[in-house]
């Protein structure tokens, strides 16, 4: 099976882009012919910064390879450097309907949230579509929050073939039930956007403190506590087994619980879990070019799967004469 996702280089990663979409991918390169990608070209919606767009590329790239992605079973880029997937956006845009794009839930929250609306907000659909299309992708796993983008990746797809002939994969959507929405420091959704992250490489001190401000409510020690209300239990249960976390909703039922203490827990489980990873990171850290090697051997490989898809749409919109 022909797999497909990337992630943003917009900020440091956090255990909510892990558990979310990271692990998940990570594991697909066991049975499956993985497509994974630090999707730079999206970021530019957000990230402004050139330099700080440079660094959180290559600082993504350390990321997954010290959490075990696999160059060598994985296909493993970025995508400004696969320059075909931007001619074949330009084509796209001529099949994609405006009403299509204003339509999309991520390009209304991000308005109502006071982001300035360009073009590449409102056509961001339409890149990822070609992100897609261009590897004749057959599942491509998403979240809740991008099932609306993959929808619009198939619409385009089916007028394509329609209005040009079969040339497209239709992909499928891969919602996957047992990944988790992890919770941030607030009890919102982890984002970014809400600055309320805990980032998987955090300096120790750094990540005690983020641990130290997980809110949490102010109900005396002996009282009994709900888990199920409370963020703070949400995210260390991301790192206990099934029966440590049933043994913690136990302990928070029937009172006698310091949440600083489940914090400090939290703390040694979340720096014990990334241990072996860190360390990778910090060997490889110090020999970035390495890295770029890497990623510029998975761009080639990347780009001879591309190319074909490309032309056979060149040559059926007309650009080949």
């Amino acid at each position: 099976m022909r797999i497909l996702s990337g992630i943003q280089p917009s900020g440091s990663l956090h255990i909510g882009n892990y558990f979310g979409m990271m692990k998940p991918m990570i594991a697909y390169q066991e049975d499956n012919e993985l497509y994974c990608f630090i999707v730079n070209y999206h970021a530019m919606t957000s990230v402004t910064d050139g330099e700080q767009l440079a660094t959180g590329t290559l600082e993504a790239a350390l990321d997954f390879l010290a959490l075990g992605l696999d160059p060598d079973r994985a296909i493993f880029w970025v995508q400004s450097d696969v320059p075909e997937v931007t001619e074949l956006t330009w084509i796209l845009n001529n099949v994609t309907a405006v009403g299509l794009l204003l339509r999309s839930h991520s390009y209304k929250d991000k308005i109502a949230q006071g982001i300035s609306p360009n073009h590449g907000l409102l056509s961001y659909p339409v890149l990822m579509a070609a992100d897609i299309l261009l590897y004749q992708s057959q599942k491509v796993p998403v979240g809740q929050d991008q099932q609306q983008h993959l929808e619009i990746a198939r619409d385009i797809a089916i007028k394509f073939n329609h209005m040009f002939g079969e040339t497209f994969v239709i992909p499928e959507a891969e919602i996957n039930p047992n990944v988790p929405t992890v919770l941030g420091i607030d009890g919102r959704k982890m984002s970014k956007s809400y600055d309320n992250t805990i980032e998987i490489f955090a300096e120790e001190k750094v990540l005690r403190r983020k641990i130290g401000s997980i809110v949490t409510d102010s109900s005396p020690v002996a009282a009994p506590k709900d888990p199920d209300k409370c963020n703070l239990f949400a995210i260390i249960s991301l790192f206990l087994t099934e029966g440590e976390k049933a043994e913690l909703a136990d302990h928070y039922r029937r009172g006698g619980l310091k949440y600083s203490d489940i914090k400090e827990k939290l703390f040694k489980l979340m720096w014990d879990f990334f241990a072996e990873a860190r360390a990778k990171r910090e060997e490889m850290q110090r020999n970035p070019n390495q890295v770029r090697e890497i990623l510029k051997a998975g761009a080639e490989r990347a780009r001879s799967k591309a190319l074909p898809t490309l032309e056979m749409a060149r040559k059926k919109v007309g650009l080949v004469y």
